[in-house]
């Protein structure tokens, strides 16, 4: 498979394993449309601080258990007064690359930066992205190409699931070349094709409309595809009424959709109509008869071209959502906050179509370059519009993450606009955070600025997957009961434990097995195994994300 390589590679293929673990302190919930220093919980997050850090501060809750993730990063076109500052020459990436690629980072290019800052953090949503689900990137034809060669390399070749094509706008850019771009792409990633959620489009049931005279609708479809006889010899074959006798070929350029076998069972079933059967003597060939239920699938593959898109259709209702273009993202925020904030915010309805089509109703869409917040905005719409339960993630690491991409969620949550064209709120809820300390100091110590609660809410997520739920009971180093295990926490940070008799029979809880950390170990091996107890040394074997 071919690789790209780039100045600084070495440097930063691993680099997602070297990123300190922060934990993530609250700042403030948002409720009924109220704000308050009290946690929501509702699972719909805004982070602000570097993204790389922030990716990592997910794993323990979330790796592999995000459903689908949008990115839309610098698209590295040069532009510096743009507020997204899309030059890759803002001054927070470029100290970073001087302490991750040192020196050789002089001589990077453009698009050496651009790939350096992007690897990464593609890694880590590479670990967050669960089974089914989808990663979605906005990009244009500045890192197209090495997007995709970087996105095979850290999926697979045969993983990619289409490029998507959207007109962000309408007119030309005066260029010398004469040639102006008014396309971009959403280039989509999973990691199993066959098994990635994609809602796909619902078939036309309306073509459903003849009556079979026993209750029952069907569609008269063709019998023959658009292929020679010398491609599919086998299928190119006369085809007799069993009634009338009256031969049938294919027509010219064409033959039957079935081989011989399965074509005399459709005969069998009924599920051919003659021509001699037609009323008005007008059919030449012969049709499919073709039930509902006879389609392989109860929907139709999406298509590549977000021009006009079908949300949901049923055989009551049917929504058609077209693609809007750039100036709509502009319209919309001007409308939310009273003034232009941003030239170049992503249209509403893209949002609303990746996340309909690539994220379950009550799966969890992630956005790591959330700018002003248009996925979560995409997101409370869904929900209200057919009732789903989403849950977003945003992460934006500018100043504006308060007084944009926050409080754009807030007016979204409570109605904004004025009049006729006010909008009316969706009604939710929502948590932000700031990115803290690090969990481990440089020299792998536990960093003693960490709250206790923070550390055992990573330890009990690093060993059981699960949310942490403070233990109400007199067990001071207990952190919970997992598959049949108790895992205990003996740690103080202003001095040493030891696992010994005396903590040992001061263990009140019934378990077919002990994990137990602290900071020495002096039980014997054989009592340890009688006992079903693992201990792990504090902070040795805690596991790093």
């Amino acid at each position: 498979m071919p690789t790209l390589n780039w100045i600084g590679k070495e440097k930063v293929i691993n680099h997602h394993m070297d990123v300190p673990f922060r934990i993530l302190e609250h700042a403030y919930g948002f409720n009924n449309g109220k704000q308050s220093q009290k946690e929501t919980n509702s699972g719909n997050k805004i982070i602000h601080g570097d993204n790389l850090e922030a990716l990592k501060s997910l794993l323990p809750e979330f790796e592999g258990n995000i459903n689908c993730i949008y990115i839309d990063p610098p698209y590295n076109t040069g532009n510096e007064e743009w507020v997204y500052n899309d030059n890759v020459n803002d001054p927070k990436l470029n100290k970073w690359l001087d302490k991750v690629v040192g020196k050789q980072g002089e001589d990077l290019s453009r698009h050496d930066k651009w790939l350096c800052m992007m690897y990464p953090r593609l890694k880590l949503l590479h670990k967050l992205l669960s089974k089914e689900g989808v990663l979605c990137i906005s990009i244009d034809d500045n890192e197209s190409s090495y997007l995709r060669v970087m996105l095979d390399e850290i999926f697979g070749v045969s993983n990619m699931l289409g490029t998507f094509v959207w007109r962000r706008r309408v007119g030309s850019s005066m260029k010398a070349s004469w040639v102006s771009a008014d396309h971009e792409y959403v280039i989509a990633y999973s990691k199993d094709p066959d098994n990635a959620y994609v809602l796909g489009d619902a078939r036309d049931m309306d073509k459903y409309s003849i009556n079979d005279g026993n209750g029952r609708k069907y569609a008269s479809m063709p019998l023959t595809v658009g292929m020679t006889k010398d491609m599919r010899p086998n299928q190119w074959y006369v085809l007799k009424d069993p009634r009338t006798g009256s031969e049938y070929w294919p027509t010219e350029g064409r033959v039957w959709c079935y081989y011989p076998p399965t074509m005399e069972q459709k005969i069998k079933d009924k599920k051919i109509i003659w021509p001699d059967d037609d009323p008005k003597g007008k059919r030449t060939t012969p049709r499919l008869k073709s039930y509902p239920e006879d389609a392989k699938r109860d929907k139709k593959p999406i298509s590549t071209w977000f021009e006009e898109k079908k949300l949901r259709t049923s055989s009551e209702t049917s929504h058609i959502e077209f693609v809007g273009k750039n100036q709509e993202g502009t319209k919309v925020l001007k409308e939310i906050f009273n003034e232009t904030l941003f030239n170049y915010s992503k249209p509403v309805s893209l949002l609303e179509i990746i996340t309909e089509q690539f994220c379950k109703p009550n799966g969890i869409i992630l956005d790591s370059f959330a700018g002003s917040g248009t996925t979560a905005h995409a997101v409370l719409n869904l929900n209200k519009k057919y009732d789903d339960n989403r849950k977003f993630i945003l992460i934006e690491m500018e100043d504006y993450a308060e007084n944009v991409t926050s409080e754009r969620i807030k007016r979204v949550l409570n109605g904004y606009g004025k009049d006729k064209r006010a909008v009316v709120g969706t009604g939710g809820s929502f948590d932000f955070y700031e990115l803290g300390k690090p969990l481990f100091l440089e020299n792998e110590m536990l960093n003693e600025e960490v709250s206790l609660e923070k550390i055992r809410e990573y330890v009990w997520f690093s060993e059981t997957r699960k949310p942490y739920e403070t233990v109400n009971d007199k067990e001071e180093h207990l952190l919970g009961i997992a598959n049949s295990a108790a895992y205990y926490f003996y740690y103080y940070q202003d001095k040493l434990t030891t696992l010994d008799d005396s903590f040992l029979r001061s263990l009140k809880t019934q378990a077919e097995e002990y994990i137990i950390y602290a900071d020495n170990c002096v039980i014997d091996d054989n009592l340890m195994q009688k006992y079903h107890i693992t201990f792990k040394k504090i902070p040795r074997d805690i596991t790093r994300f």
